[in-house]
């Protein structure tokens, strides 16, 4: 693996004039002073290497638990080419996350939601990165699975109506006609349903909740939050908190990210005429028929998802998780640092190593370099 950054491209180019140089220099140099050049083209390229591995210092982020698994990887494999720099990801959520990049506490946000116009944020970014503001730049996709923990039972079929049901207090046996009757041959039993929802806010939740409300023809009464709207059930902090509820108790049902629920039950949801289970690839298909939302210009890569999908395979219970970053840094370092990581995590190369890691959805070749195009205009504002 070799991650390039500025530095390295910087210090390529210095080895590129090195080599010019000493081709211009050929005719007038004795035979055995060849040998000399290209030992020192063997120092410069060294050199570069060094260089190519120049940042330093931390790099501090925060944000969706979603993206944990995969942030890992990230960080990791970045830091192996950057060993000096330390990357730090607090998974707090991604109201949290939102919150501490818009008070100035993190370089960048990972964020299940993006920023919202309504709640005032675009115009707190405004007073955090400037006037240019920040940005919503796509970074993670991956199906929101509905996992649930009975015994001998792997996988169930629900539409979308009674999934709100039983999230909403409607349906409250796993017995209930509704489930029987979209599972023959399943024994379901008679056992309560507790349900398990996010106790922090959450673009899980808002995803969520955005399925439920679009999907549900009415069945589910609220409009799509990152806060849990009702009061019924148990709550956990994070994804991690959820998926350990679901884990410990029989009768469960929650919702987390896919790559986080292994050994639970999953819900195959309806679409169109069939059901359909979580998977990278359905989640890729349900992102097809998104459209562009992004406020603060065409840097804006925020998109409304269609939950009401009916292309056969697509599993429209998604989360579309994003990096938001200020359009311009005050600090050159800082953009430097942030916008080189993220470029990393935006290609091909980085999309592919949490892919292996979280099991997410990659982004398209030309999203990633829509994405990877933002940020280079980012650094190129910031003076690097």
């Amino acid at each position: 693996m070799k991650i390039a950054t500025r530095a390295g491209a910087v210090a390529a180019a210095a080895v590129l004039s090195l080599s010019l140089a000493a081709c211009s220099a050929s005719n007038e140099v004795a035979a055995d002073d060849s040998s000399a050049d290209a030992a020192a083209t063997d120092t410069a390229t060294d050199e570069a290497t060094d260089a190519a591995m120049s940042f330093s210092g931390e790099l501090n982020g925060s944000g969706a638990s979603t993206q944990e698994k995969a942030m890992e990887v990230w960080r990791a494999n970045f830091q192996t080419e950057n060993p000096d720099l330390t990357i730090n990801y607090d998974p707090v959520g991604s109201g949290g996350g939102r919150t501490a990049f818009l008070d100035g506490s993190v370089s960048w946000a990972g964020s299940d939601a993006a920023l919202s116009e309504e709640d005032g944020e675009y115009d707190a970014a405004v007073d955090r990165c400037g006037d240019a503001g920040a940005v919503n730049l796509p970074m993670y996709i991956s199906p929101i699975a509905v996992a649930f923990n009975l015994e001998g039972i792997d996988s169930l079929n629900m539409d979308a109506a009674t999934i709100a049901a039983i999230f909403d207090g409607e349906i409250t046996n796993w017995s209930d006609d509704a489930i029987a009757s979209q599972n023959e041959g399943v024994e379901l039993p008679d056992l309560a349903i507790t349900m398990v929802h996010r106790s922090d806010e959450s673009g899980t939740t808002k995803n969520f909740t955005d399925y439920l409300e679009q999907a549900s023809d009415g069945a589910w009464g609220y409009e799509a939050s990152g806060d849990w709207p009702n009061d019924l059930g148990e709550s956990g902090q994070g994804t991690s908190g959820v998926v350990q509820i679901i884990t410990s108790t029989e009768g469960t049902i929650g919702y987390a990210d896919h790559s986080q629920t292994s050994g639970l039950g999953v819900v195959s949801v309806k679409v169109g005429d069939e059901y359909v289970a979580p998977s990278a690839d359905g989640a890729a298909l349900a992102l097809t028929a998104a459209t562009p939302a992004g406020v603060n210009g065409d840097d804006d890569l925020a998109y409304e998802l269609d939950r009401t999908t009916t292309e056969a395979g697509a599993y429209p219970v998604i989360v579309l998780s994003y990096v938001i970053v200020c359009e311009q840094y005050d600090d050159a370092d800082e953009a430097a640092k942030v916008t080189s990581f993220l470029e990393y995590t935006a290609s091909q190369e980085g999309q592919a190593a949490s892919v292996d890691a979280a099991g997410n959805a990659p982004l398209s070749s030309d999203l990633s370099d829509q994405v990877i195009a933002v940020l280079e205009g980012i650094a190129a504002a910031s003076g690097v």
